[in-house]
């Protein structure tokens, strides 16, 4: 690896009156900038004509002339810019046909957030100090930065508990390619348990939001209850929904960077299936479930913890018969329905379905490795075979 890896540190701290209006108002101000950009850029597409940042950007000056605008000059200008800059990263991201077309943002659902570059803010000896601001925010560090750090850029933000956090990005010169292993795994997700490897064992499924379901439902009732508008008996009732619920990701993200960071540092290829969580969410009878495994979450912590280490992760295609493949004789299986855990096949093998699976994808995956994706896997006897597609998985840069 020949750049540090650029890394963001997140941190909560506990802002004054002052400094928490200021946030506040900041927040506003990128949101309306950010939706005034995205209005102008869809109108001038409509007239089939290109609108750009630097045109948007010279549209910012011009609307802070205005004395209906004029407010926006109240906050620090950087924020402004940048967030368009991520309208126009949005912009192409559309046009390059990785995501949909840009959405405004919501003054209730949308993230709360403001990026400051270097000319807006100052660190010195750990204390952080914002443009528009005489104080620095009182940060709890949990924990140290990379000896000789210096932020790139900070990301203040609040979630919908309430609580404010601070992000920020700079090299970590210890991340670092972690020593070459021999040793590769295949992981099956699941519900029953959360991952099965190839090597036979068994994670537990935490199951975090069905811990907290009984205490979440009683405080979404209460906030049923609550006459619909700004009152403060609904903003309290809708405050203790978004805490369960902030608990509940809290604990489900800390399962998922144990369990990633182990693997990464066990093993120098993992295979994984190529799922979509996206139309598997669809089932209402298994939605709440697969939400609370978090399989995205898991699959994206391990690729990027894999690139900054050196490890490999392999995606084999969703439509391998991972589960109806017997590991012995390579015979596949007509059905099997969910409710079945183990089987026997017709060479007499008996197998756990899970652990099976883990050991068809580690094989898949080790194929691909060896000879490429043009790997032939077996498709429902020993001698009759068909090729299915397994790709080894990247983050995008």
């Amino acid at each position: 690896m020949g750049t540090h890896v650029k890394r963001a540190y997140r941190y909560r701290f506990h802002p004054t009156d002052a400094q928490a209006a200021e946030l506040s108002r900041t927040f506003g101000c990128v949101r309306k900038v950010y939706n005034l950009a995205l209005a102008a850029r869809t109108e001038a597409w409509t007239r089939q004509e290109r609108v750009n940042y630097h045109q948007t950007s010279a549209m910012l000056t011009a609307w802070k002339k205005t004395g209906e605008l004029a407010y926006l000059n109240e906050v620090s200008s950087v924020p402004l810019q940048q967030c368009l800059r991520h309208l126009q990263t949005a912009f192409t991201h559309f046009f390059g046909k990785r995501a949909e077309y840009p959405r405004f943002k919501s003054r209730k659902k949308s993230r709360r957030s403001a990026e400051y570059t270097t000319s807006a803010f100052r660190f010195r000896d750990g204390a952080l100090t914002l443009a528009k601001m005489t104080e620095p925010l009182a940060l709890v560090w949990s924990r140290p930065l990379p000896e000789g750090a210096k932020p790139s850029t900070v990301t203040l933000s609040q979630d919908s508990a309430g609580r404010w956090f601070v992000s920020l990005l700079c090299e970590d010169p210890s991340v670092k390619p972690l020593p070459a292993t021999g040793q590769a795994v295949g992981v099956d997700v699941g519900l029953d348990h959360l991952l099965t490897l190839s090597t036979g064992e068994k994670i537990a499924n935490p199951r975090h939001e069905r811990r907290d379901r009984t205490r979440l439902a009683k405080a979404q009732r209460n906030l049923a209850r609550k006459a619909r508008g700004d009152g403060a008996n609904r903003r309290k009732a809708r405050l203790k929904v978004a805490k369960i619920h902030a608990r509940i990701a809290d604990r489900r993200r800390d399962t998922l960077h144990k369990l990633t960071t182990r693997l990464v540092r066990e093993n120098q290829t993992i295979v994984i299936e190529d799922l979509t969580v996206r139309n598997m969410v669809k089932n209402r009878r298994l939605a709440r479930a697969i939400s609370d495994a978090a399989w995205s979450e898991f699959r994206s912590m391990l690729e990027y913890k894999a690139q900054w280490y050196g490890r490999e992760v392999i995606a084999v295609d969703r439509w391998w018969p991972s589960s109806r493949l017997c590991s012995a004789c390579g015979t596949v299986q007509d059905t099997m329905p969910l409710n079945v855990r183990t089987w026997t096949c017709d060479c007499g093998m008996t197998h756990d379905r899970d652990v099976n699976a883990a050991h068809n994808l580690l094989a898949a995956g080790l194929a691909v490795t060896v000879c490429g994706a043009g790997v032939r896997p077996q498709r429902s006897t020993p001698d009759r075979q068909s090729a299915t597609k397994q790709k080894p998985s990247r983050r995008e840069p």
